[in-house]
């Protein structure tokens, strides 16, 4: 089936195009052990761009795509964060972007594999129209739909339950190995059981919290250990200016700190960062896509002694000196993926979230007119909103 579309390929002045493009029903597994299934024909609604999506088209202008692209096929359809029509269920849904032949998404070995619509193996939302898994296609909350059309508002927050899912996962991730990082720390200083210590290295390992980039997924994680660590002292460390809309909204949403990166060398910066924590951080997440993290982390000793470095940027280097690294029992990890409950849990959240406050619209013919354009100069740029998001399907959205 022909339908327009925009989509990636490895050309170094077009790695972004808008035109038709062939997409098949593909049948997929979503989970190792469950039957593979037929693909069900859904229309794209409302479609969010990530900034995977940047670096995708950047990896296209390299020739460096052909692994991401769907098997047989020499592009790949973006967009992966939104909500589809569902015709043969008179339906709307959000989709649940990765699965394949793994137990746990989570935890996929060498033997297993995986599919990501609009990132790898697998094509995307940004078309008129597309197949996908029919057990990823997860429901709206009631309330949202009225006479067959969708809340905008609504919509405009269904644009980030990928990443929050995300966050949700890294959550999750950090107090599982905080707690198995430094129970025996807590044991011995609380003299405590076992049980106990875990519980409070689970919740101790976020004492002092770096947050180093302010984009969604920063502020995202911020929110969420708030939430769940009362106690836990987050900085969030950005070059925007304190008092811009975009710094305003996350401080209110994460109850955090806030340190501007205007300083003349790293070394202030991290300087500046201890002294605004009190102490070296206990956890360290590296947001922002730079090699900056990890020389403020390692280099210049901002990651405290048998703390975590969470390393969620796409892209930069990590290296460390493996004599500190080693007698001051750092941690570092990094895992991008989620399970479909951390989407449910994430789409629960988001519903009664204000995150629709920092998503902008472009209108979808400036968009598609040059989508290369519109990624470099508006959707990404330097003063770009902190989301951006396209109404694809006009028909189906209720504006107010």
């Amino acid at each position: 089936m022909l339908v327009k579309g925009t989509y990636f390929q490895n050309d170094k002045n077009r790695p972004l195009v808008y035109g038709d493009v062939k997409i098949t029903n593909v049948t997929r597994q979503r989970l190792r052990g469950e039957k593979p299934k037929e693909a069900v024909l859904c229309e794209p609604v409302v479609v969010g761009f990530c900034g995977t999506d940047y670096e995708l088209m950047r990896m296209g202008s390299k020739g460096l795509m052909g692994p991401k692209f769907p098997k047989g096929e020499n592009r790949l359809i973006n967009g992966h964060e939104g909500i589809v029509w569902v015709p043969s269920e008179n339906r709307f849904a959000i989709v649940l972007i990765r699965g394949g032949d793994s137990y746990d998404p989570t935890r996929y070995t060498e033997d297993e594999t995986y599919f990501e619509y609009g990132c790898d193996g697998a094509d995307g939302l940004f078309c008129d129209k597309q197949y996908f898994h029919p057990d990823m296609l997860l429901r709206v909350p009631e309330g949202y739909v009225k006479d067959g059309k969708l809340d905008l508002e609504f919509a405009k927050k269904m644009v980030f339950p990928d990443p929050y899912a995300c966050m949700i996962f890294q959550l999750e991730r950090m107090e599982d190995l905080g707690s198995a990082h430094n129970f025996r720390v807590e044991m011995a200083k609380n003299h405590c059981d076992e049980e106990k210590a875990r519980a409070l290295a689970k919740d101790s390992i976020f004492d002092r919290t770096v947050i180093f980039g302010l984009g969604t997924t920063g502020m995202f994680i911020g929110d969420l250990i708030s939430k769940n660590h009362k106690d836990a002292k987050i900085l969030l460390v950005g070059r925007s200016d304190i008092n811009s809309p975009k710094v305003q909204f996350a401080l209110e949403q994460t109850g955090g700190q806030y340190l501007q990166n205007d300083f003349a060398s790293e070394e202030e910066l991290g300087k500046a960062i201890i002294d605004r924590l009190g102490g070296r951080a206990t956890t360290f997440i590296g947001a922002s896509g730079t090699e900056v993290e990890h020389r403020i982390a390692f280099q210049h000793k901002v990651l405290g002694c048998n703390g975590i470095y969470n390393s969620f940027s796409l892209g930069p280097k990590i290296t460390f000196d493996t004599m500190p690294f080693g007698f001051e029992n750092h941690l570092i990890f990094g895992s991008i993926n989620f399970r479909k409950d951390h989407m449910e849990k994430a789409i629960e959240i988001l519903a009664e979230s204000p995150y629709n406050e920092i998503v902008e619209l472009i209108d979808k013919d400036e968009f598609i007119a040059d989508p290369i354009d519109a990624y470099n100069n508006k959707i990404f740029c330097k003063n770009a909103p902190m989301k951006t998001a396209v109404i694809w399907n006009e028909k189906y959205i209720l504006k107010v």
